[in-house]
């Protein structure tokens, strides 16, 4: 099987090969601190061996929950926030049809407790009525205020629909091991579960049980999907030489960049489906790094779309970005442009040429054009979009993280930052 290919050879212009070679004993120490478990958040690395280490009954037991519940269930709730549902829309987006929800395709994963919107939840609510549906509530204390809000509302609905005991065989729990809210309710009401791993946070668990199960609910194969990151956290472990590792160039590559003062990074795609892919990447980046007045700033584009309304500050505006493209090689299907004789769109020219053959040559006069105007361009070119490949992406931008959290000086495992917003939430509303 191939694999993702990192391409850094358009930042040369910015930074010189020397500077980066320069920082690869640097780059081998936090891979080995990583390995090694010396590092800041060294309690938090149960992802890092994660995809060679699942158990096969594991995954034997998350396909038959799957089959159990696509059997069931013609619309799937996946409740859960920020790590706790974009692994698994990120892959499911990708790997979905564009106009599922509108073709009837069972069953429909749909998304609650990742924001607190009274009309989102009303329009639920109303969308589900007189639907089969069952709920995967993803949470590892059962008490973070999205999730438990939507899980309260969503679970009376299900079982004023069903009953209690036909509820209770639709709903699954994934959580702690032992302590929190939802595994005391899970216990009790005799829910199906699964357990987060206490050595794995939420942005790095996407190919635990809450990436995975709703991945194979949604038809995907999770062997695959792991397959994929058992190859890349081989590519990437402590023994493989800098120059042959591309999770620890990437993350020497954007510190450098981020001491030349390009304080955003920009990861832009060619191809739609990656949306979400960009969004889980946002979290894991953003989360991991934004701590003690440092970091890296995450942000995303979706191209060509966005050429039209970012593609302007990216061109000419503030000196302080980078991109990293996601470039995907082949593409599913096959479009061609049809001729047509009166050409009033002026298309002809590109008659009998592939959709996809226009946009990678949009694709390579906006790297061109980008890197012409000061932005330096790294590039990760995907072979196609299937299981295997994206588990070699996500596995690769985790592995990366780490490694650039410490090459950043930070705890890349931590988030003490997130609970501020809560503090003055839970004083407002007068939590006891």
């Amino acid at each position: 099987m191939k694999q993702i290919v990192l391409d850094i050879n358009k930042i040369f212009g910015f930074i010189p090969e020397k500077q980066i070679l320069d920082q690869a004993k640097a780059a081998e120490t936090a891979n080995n601190e990583l390995e090694s478990a010396t590092g800041k958040g060294n309690d938090f690395l149960g992802w890092l061996h994660l995809p060679s280490s699942i158990a096969d009954s594991l995954l034997n037991d998350i396909q038959k929950t799957a089959d159990h519940l696509r059997t069931q269930c013609d619309v799937m709730v996946i409740i859960g926030i920020g790590g706790s549902y974009l692994g698994s829309k990120a892959v499911i987006d990708v790997l979905s049809g564009s106009f599922d929800a509108l073709s009837g395709k069972k069953p429909l994963i749909v998304y609650a407790g990742h924001q607190i919107g009274e009309d989102y939840l009303y329009e639920l609510s109303e969308f589900l009525n007189g639907k089969s549906f069952g709920i995967i509530n993803i949470s590892k204390s059962g008490t973070t205020t999205e999730p438990a809000l939507a899980f309260r509302l969503l679970k009376k609905q299900l079982e004023d629909a069903i009953g209690v005991n036909e509820a209770g065989k639709r709903i699954v729990a994934i959580t702690d091991k032992e302590r929190g809210a939802l595994r005391t309710l899970a216990t009790r009401e005799g829910y199906k579960t699964f357990v987060i791993p206490d050595d794995v946070g939420g942005r790095y668990s996407a190919l635990t049980p809450v990436g995975l199960l709703p991945v194979a609910v949604a038809g995907i194969n999770i062997r695959q999907l792991i397959s994929g990151a058992i190859d890349m956290e081989k590519t990437t472990g402590k023994n493989i030489p800098f120059a042959e590792n591309p999770a620890a160039i990437y993350a020497t590559v954007r510190n450098e960049l981020y001491k030349q003062g390009k304080k955003i990074e920009i990861l832009a795609n060619f191809n739609s489906k990656l949306h979400y892919v960009a969004e889980w990447w946002k979290q894991l980046y953003g989360e991991s790094e934004g701590k003690e007045n440092k970091g890296i700033f995450p942000a995303s584009v979706d191209f060509t779309t966005d050429l039209h309304s970012m593609g302007q500050w990216i061109q000419e505006g503030e000196r302080t970005i980078f991109e990293t493209v996601l470039s995907v090689a082949q593409s599913r299907y096959v479009v061609e442009v049809s001729k047509d004789d009166a050409d009033l769109d002026g298309l002809n020219y590109l008659a009998g040429k592939r959709v996809d053959y226009i946009n990678k040559m949009a694709e390579l006069g906006t790297q061109q054009a980008h890197v012409a105007g000061g932005v330096p361009n790294i590039r990760i070119e995907i072979p196609e979009l299937n299981e295997y490949y994206l588990g070699q992406l996500l596995y690769f931008f985790e592995r990366a993280c780490g490694i650039s959290g410490y090459l950043l000086g930070v705890n890349p495992f931590d988030q003490p930052g997130v609970e501020a917003y809560k503090k003055n939430m839970f004083a407002l509303l007068k939590k006891p």
